[in-house]
């Protein structure tokens, strides 16, 4: 377990709204994980919303404020690293449209230039740490999602799978049609719910074909909908973030 040293580097963690709200026990593994590779990294506490609801939903002028807090708050950061896929393509592909919709060139060039410097975890770890085994041990079946938007707008391609791989004692198994939506998309799931369920049955249907104990994604925003089908469904699988399992030893097991 090694990782390319990072002195001087200043690297944030981006928590994201969802994460804090719901899932804090994700952000905090992410703290775990980094300092166990030598990374110290830090919490600004004015972090907001990247404002992905709004964004998603039409609403460019309203997510504006949100852009600015974002930019404010992580401009001076060499490194900034977040457990969601989904927020991180809101920040590196909707951020710019954001400024250029309400004429704010100002704020367009400070997001161009900060869009690059915001990572994935599975990215952070992978292509600026340079590491994929990072010492994890977590001893059951699990089954990997890959999330629309680390698949499609951000391409981790199988760096997630490549970290999986390497934890001692996991037994991991493929998903069927892992590629397809699980029918979450954020406000997709409450203007197109009947579609949505649809989406989720098959999803949890494959995730139960496998027989895994656990099913891992890198947004815990999919994992509660495809959770919450699997828990109605009386499945017995839970559901982890990828941190959580990363961040997973034998003195410190998820």
């Amino acid at each position: 377990m090694t990782a390319t040293p990072v002195t001087g580097l200043r690297v944030a963690l981006f928590a994201t709204c969802f994460n804090d709200a719901m899932f804090p026990g994700t952000p905090q593994a992410v703290v775990r994980l980094l300092r166990r590779l030598g990374v110290e990294v830090e919490f600004p506490r004015e972090q907001t919303c990247c404002g992905q609801p709004f964004t998603n939903t039409g609403y460019a002028r309203e997510a504006a404020p949100a852009v600015r807090v974002f930019a404010r708050t992580f401009g001076d950061y060499d490194a900034i690293v977040a457990p969601s896929g989904s927020c991180v393509g809101s920040v590196r592909h909707q951020h710019a449209e954001v400024a250029r919709h309400v004429g704010d060139a100002g704020l367009e060039r400070e997001v161009t230039a900060l869009a690059p410097r915001v990572h994935e975890l599975s990215e952070f770890l992978v292509d600026v740490l340079g590491v994929t085994d990072v010492g994890a041990y977590f001893p059951h079946r699990v089954t990997y999602h890959p999330t629309c938007h680390s698949l499609r707008m951000l391409r981790v391609a199988d760096k997630p799978l490549q970290l999986l791989r390497a934890v001692r004692g996991i037994d991991l198994v493929d998903l069927p049609d892992a590629d397809q939506c699980c029918g979450f998309g954020g406000t997709f799931a409450v203007k197109n719910a009947d579609t949505s369920v649809a989406m989720g049955g098959d999803k949890a249907r494959h995730v139960r074909s496998t027989g895994a104990e656990v099913l891992v994604a890198g947004d815990n925003s999919c994992l509660t909908h495809v959770g919450g089908l699997l828990s109605r469904s009386r499945s017995g699988v839970r559901t982890l973030h990828l941190a959580q399992i990363l961040a997973s030893t034998e003195e410190n097991p998820a």
